[in-house]
């Protein structure tokens, strides 16, 4: 029973260490802002999306922002644009182009009450 509960959290850590970039590959922000370039007509090079279907990216986390980029590139996820952007991406493509959005800093204002 013990062995049980303490599988889970081992398992979890794991899952979230394969998510992280490899020490090897160290995410460059500036390259991310270059390579970002094929990005811009979605989700714009300010990553705030620039048509309706887009999300916004700007400030996202560096983290679900490669997650998702390599989901789409290995097909377990799906779409008809992303797919095909991110089937080419490399590693450190990928990890440059999280490093850029999620460097990206905005501000939030509550509407009045």
């Amino acid at each position: 029973m013990i062995g049980r509960l303490l599988m889970v959290p081992l398992l979890a850590g794991i899952v979230t260490a394969a998510a992280l970039p490899s020490p090897a590959t160290a995410a460059d922000a500036a390259a991310g802002k270059t390579k970002a370039k094929k990005c811009r007509n979605c989700h714009g090079i300010d990553g705030i999306a620039k048509i309706p279907i887009a999300p916004h990216i700007a400030g996202e986390s560096a983290i679900y922002l490669q997650v998702q980029m390599k989901a789409f590139r290995s097909g377990k996820r799906t779409h008809e644009i992303m797919s095909v952007v991110a089937k080419d991406l490399s590693d450190e493509d990928i990890a440059d182009l999280a490093a850029w959005y999620s460097s990206i800093k905005f501000k939030v204002e509550m509407p009045a009450e």
